[in-house]
């Protein structure tokens, strides 16, 4: 499949993200929910990079799962529960998608348990 980015040219430029995935069709969409910082046995790890990774490794199993792999993604979304997570952040997921971009976005939000320290969702297309 020759899923793409655009970045418009008359809009502000991406940094380490693409402004827009187009999937052309037709396409095998999947749709991955909130990722937490948790492994199979409920381990919460303690500290943010630790947290990232987590949610990264439970990410790529839901895309495993469903016969995709992260060159499959097109969007993700990253809440964080603290700003000062931001560039952490960048670098963990920088390292995991390993240059690949995607449509992105990042919230500071609150998440539904106060030890995770961030939640990650995504949308695939094969």
């Amino acid at each position: 499949m020759n899923i793409h980015e655009i970045n418009a040219p008359d809009a502000p430029a991406a940094n380490g993200y693409a402004q827009a995935m187009v999937v052309p069709g037709p396409a095998r969409v999947l749709f991955v929910s909130g990722q937490i910082p948790a492994d199979r046995a409920g381990a919460v790890p303690a500290g943010f990079e630790e947290q990232a990774r987590q949610c990264w490794a439970n990410l790529f199993a839901q895309l495993r799962a469903g016969g995709m792999s992260p060159d499959d993604l097109v969007k993700v979304t990253v809440y964080l529960t603290d700003a000062s997570f931001v560039p952490a952040n960048r670098l963990i997921r920088a390292e995991m998608l390993a240059g690949k971009h995607v449509a992105l976005t990042t919230v500071i939000a609150g998440v539904v348990d106060d030890s995770w320290l961030l939640e990650i969702e995504a949308v695939a297309a094969a």
